[in-house]
């Protein structure tokens, strides 16, 4: 396709972008807000799906099957607990004005500069690697799709670099426009959130136009692409989950690293939480986005599928899949569309993230330098925080230039070497590492500064060795022996196997031991630490956040002497006149004898100094913020000794209602108990007369026909020899089932109150099988079944009891003979086998009526025919399968059935056995 043309429908599409943003823009500062609804909401979140969505995902599956699903799942498990959880986040971030994870984290630790510091530069290197991916996906995509069609196979994306360089420029321009305009980061940006939403919308829509033309185009539908990928081995074992290799372990570290990223990534954190609205917007999100991941992966399999059958043979990247299918196949437009799809999946990610890092960067490296600096006084004050204000706008584009810079670099020197998802993977991993001290803040008062500070460090530094530097050696940037030998030649320290640990993937085994070092330090540091004041306090916001109101101006927090006039010009500096104004006279409104508005230099009320230190807060970060406060102008910490003398009434009152509560939960504890033994003593008293009834019922029905029998016998003496006869056999019959039903009554009460006892000794398996079916032999041919017997030579002796063995033997197989047809169809197989190491399992498979699976397991309940009158079952006692399974878990093994209704059944027990051979 001619480039110029793909240029300027790029151009074209991200000028598009660029005036809806503005129409967002303009229509909030009429406040008339375009994103104040759920949806947009839920589709600015889908900036999760990105480059790796649009095309990894495809060549994920082209290679590993449905191990793509992973990354989506976590997701979707994750959604229905935001509410318990995302919610909380946004409340405390709203509470205190953060804008970024680094703040988050910072402010709970005692608004640390440094460990927001050390937040920021782990996610900085953690998604500079991510960002390239994206820049990789544009540029290679922009190659493809000038490059021409009808190759007939899918083009490796090579080298791109010309065109990643002019892709990162544009980027950088179009993310300073939308979204640094602005020193206040937390004045959200409903234009980029439009746009990301409207992005959202249309890859959505290209990514599902592909797949129908691939599935219904080139082939005739799902059944067609997947029965012709069946067909071939390669692709036929990717169907299944672990089919292509992907273990448990593999599987469970992609579903932890989803729910991590889709809160922590800094883009996700920043549309989530700081760009929210109305909290209420999350009951839709909760289903919405779900709904969005399902939907745009429902053609992902028959791309991959497609794709890797119509180039089979030959070379190729399946990461192309996407746009190369509908080029080859002469589809110009409809792959311009894709296109189109693709930069919107990679230019939304990179301007959300970009935004979110930038802000971090200012607000944690560059603020808290420049605020230690001496502040002028005494008439340049406000030319100084005027300064301020400029240079956290400046440091903010600094940052976007420098972030895309780095990813560009990462690109061109290791990142072209690596597939998308992989790229993703070790970038979903380093955010990871926020995991424990995020929970820690969330839900645990006990963490500490120098806890948080040591676990995500300690985290860091093994993810940067077991993930980051293997990525090194490939462009030859490390030798290889770093990989074979170790580091320092020592084999303790290989990055796939730390400290000898072999066996998993290398993605689950950097986050084993990452997670194992961060958590162990977070926690262990922690305790042996005492947490300042500051971190009390803000413990105890963080942990009870709901318990505050929405707008919070704690006036415990400063003291000193510090003048209106210059809070007022402090706030200036980075506010301007009239969002300053606009501030002071709401805190007015709220607080009148706070008197925020006085031109003379008054000393200005503790909760005026909270509420701008909040304030601050939502543009420099709130470490950089309460350094301000402190250096700038001329307040201080307030004691904790002071502290504790303002609280000590409340204090106590608090302990009195502790002890009220305390007593008041251990009195429902007790009723609760009652409640629970009396609804189990109802229960029992239930079974009992249930039991006594079908005993009854059962024992009944003999004594009646007993009984009628001897009736005619006796009022017709005359009656024929040959129906005398008849009657008198009827009459054994049902004796003879009067005395097993007692028997097995008996029997049962004998297991059930642990009186039974069994004589075990040594038995040959194949012996035992023989005799139970020789026990049935009579039925088994009248029934015309054909019987198989399946006892491998060699088995293991099994300790048993050879009576009780039989029984259970004996009555499975009756059960078996009684479902099958008497047509000479029947069929019945007995399977002995060891199914692993020291158990033995015996099953007996019939070709019957089948079993509904509702009854699986209450068919091993007693009298559960008797119960069941209104199910057609054969004849039976109802206690038979009850006795079996007691008998069976007597010999510490376990029973149980498979089956479908008309499809047979197959009842199966797994006994323990001994180790020497027959």
């Amino acid at each position: 396709m001619n480039k110029l043309l793909v240029i300027g429908f790029s151009v074209g599409y991200l000028a598009l972008l660029f005036g809806v943003a503005y129409a967002a823009e303009r229509r909030s500062a009429e406040r008339r807000s375009l994103v104040s609804n759920p949806y947009v909401y839920a589709l600015s979140m889908a900036v999760y799906c990105t480059a790796w969505t649009y095309y990894g995902s495809v060549g994920r599956a082209a290679h590993f099957g449905l191990e793509f699903v992973g990354i989506y799942l976590g997701p979707t498990l994750l959604a229905p607990a935001w509410w318990l959880v995302l919610r909380k986040i946004i409340r405390i971030c709203r509470l205190q004005r953060l804008t970024s994870i680094a703040d988050f984290i910072s402010a709970r630790y005692g608004k640390s500069a440094s460990l927001g510091a050390l937040v920021t530069v782990v996610s900085v290197l953690g998604i500079v690697p991510y960002i390239s991916l994206q820049i990789k996906a544009i540029a290679s995509s922009f190659d493809i799709i000038t490059g021409g069609g009808g190759s007939g196979f899918a083009r490796q994306s090579g080298s791109a670099a010309g065109s990643a360089l002019y892709t990162t420029a544009a980027l950088a321009f179009f993310t300073i426009i939308f979204g640094v305009r602005s020193v206040e980061a937390t004045e959200r940006h409903e234009g980029m959130v439009l746009a990301v939403a409207l992005e959202s919308l249309v890859k959505l829509v290209a990514f599902l136009a592909v797949g129908v033309f691939v599935t219904y185009g080139l082939y005739d539908g799902f059944g067609d692409v997947f029965e012709k990928a069946a067909a071939v081995p390669a692709l036929s074992r990717l169907f299944t989950l672990h089919g292509a290799g992907t273990s448990s372990p593999q599987w469970f570290t992609l579903l932890v690293l989803s729910v991590a990223a889709i809160v922590l990534l800094p883009r996700q954190f920043q549309v989530a939480v700081v760009e929210n609205v109305n909290e209420d917007h999350l009951r839709k999100a909760m289903w919405l986005f779900p709904l969005y991941l399902i939907i745009i992966n429902l053609f992902v399999l028959p791309i991959a599928f497609g794709g890797a059958l119509l180039y089979a043979g030959r070379s190729f990247d399946a990461d192309t899949f996407v746009l190369a299918l509908p080029l080859d196949a002469g589809q110009q437009w409809l792959a311009l569309f894709t296109y189109l799809g693709g930069l919107s999946a990679a230019s939304s990610m990179i301007v959300v993230e970009t935004i979110a890092l930038s802000v971090m960067m200012s607000n944690s490296l560059l603020m808290p330098l420049l605020v230690r600096m001496p502040a002028a006084r005494a008439g340049d004050g406000a030319r100084w925080f005027a300064y301020l204000g400029q240079a956290a706008l400046q440091s903010r584009r600094l940052a976007v230039v420098l972030v895309l810079l780095l990813a560009y670099g990462y690109y061109k020197f290791i990142g072209h070497t690596l597939s998308l998802v992989n790229i993703g993977l070790v970038s979903f991993a380093a955010v990871a590492q926020f995991v424990p001290v995020v929970l820690g803040s969330l839900y645990w008062k006990g963490g500490t500064y120098r806890g948080a500070t040591a676990g995500i460090l300690a985290g860091f530094l093994v993810w940067f060795f077991t993930l980051v530097l293997p990525t090194m050696v490939g462009p030859g940037l490390l030798p290889t022996g770093l990989l074979e030998e170790g580091a320092f030649g020592w084999s303790g320290l290989r990055p796939f196997a730390l400290f000898g640990l072999e066996g998993l993937d290398y993605l689950s085994h950097g986050l084993f031991w990452s997670w194992f070092f961060n958590i162990g330090c977070y926690v262990g540091f922690s305790l042996l630490s005492e947490p300042t004041p500051l971190e009390q306090r803000q413990a105890d916001v963080f942990v009870d956040v709901f318990r505050y109101r929405n707008v919070f101006e704690g006036p415990a927090g400063w003291q000193g002497g510090a003048a209106l006039p210059d809070v007022r010009a402090l706030l200036t500096g980075f506010l301007g006149k009239k969002r300053t104004a606009q501030a002071l006279h709401a805190f007015s409104d709220r607080f009148p004898d706070a008197h925020p508005s006085e031109t003379t230099a008054t000393e200005a009320d503790p909760r005026l100094l909270a509420y701008a230190e909040k304030l601050l807060a939502g543009s420099i970060g709130p470490a950089s913020a309460r350094l301000l406060m402190a250096s700038s102008v001329g307040v201080e910490d307030i004691s904790f000794d002071n502290v504790v003398g303002i609280l000590r009434e409340s204090q106590q009152l608090l302990e009195a209602n502790r002890q009220l509560q305390k007593q008041s939960r251990q009195l429902q504890r007790l009723t609760d108990q009652l409640q629970v033994a009396y609804d189990q003593l109802q229960a029992l008293d239930h079974q009992k007369d249930e039991f006594l009834y079908t005993v009854t019922h059962e024992l009944r029905t003999p004594l009646t026909s007993i009984r009628a029998l001897s009736e005619i016998l006796t009022d017709n003496p005359d009656i024929a020899e040959a129906e005398r006869n008849h009657f008198l056999q009827t009459i054994t019959k049902e004796a003879e089932r009067l005395s097993r039903l007692i028997t097995l009554v008996l029997d049962l009460e004998k297991y059930e109150s642990g009186q039974a006892t069994l004589e075990c000794a040594p038995l040959d398996v194949a012996e035992v099988v023989n005799d139970a079916t020789d026990a049935v032999g009579q039925l088994v041919r009248a029934k015309s079944i054909q019987l198989d017997v399946v006892v491998p030579p060699g088995l293991p002796r099994l300790p048993g009891d050879r009576d009780r063995l039989m029984q259970v033997l004996v009555n499975l197989l009756s059960n078996a003979v009684k479902s099958c047809r008497a047509d000479g169809l029947g069929r019945i197989a007995v399977v002995a086998e060891a199914s692993r190491a020291g158990v033995l399992r015996l099953s007996v498979r019939d070709n019957g009526k089948g079993i509904d699976p509702a009854y699986h397991t209450l068919i091993f309940d007693k009298f559960f025919q008797a119960k069941n009158q209104t199910t057609r079952k054969p004849e039976g006692s109802g206690l038979g399968l009850a006795i079996t399974k007691k008998i069976v878990e007597l010999h510490a093994g376990r029973i149980w059935v498979e089956s479908q209704p008309e499809q047979g059944a197959c009842f199966s027990l797994e006994l323990p056995i001994t180790s020497a051979p027959i």
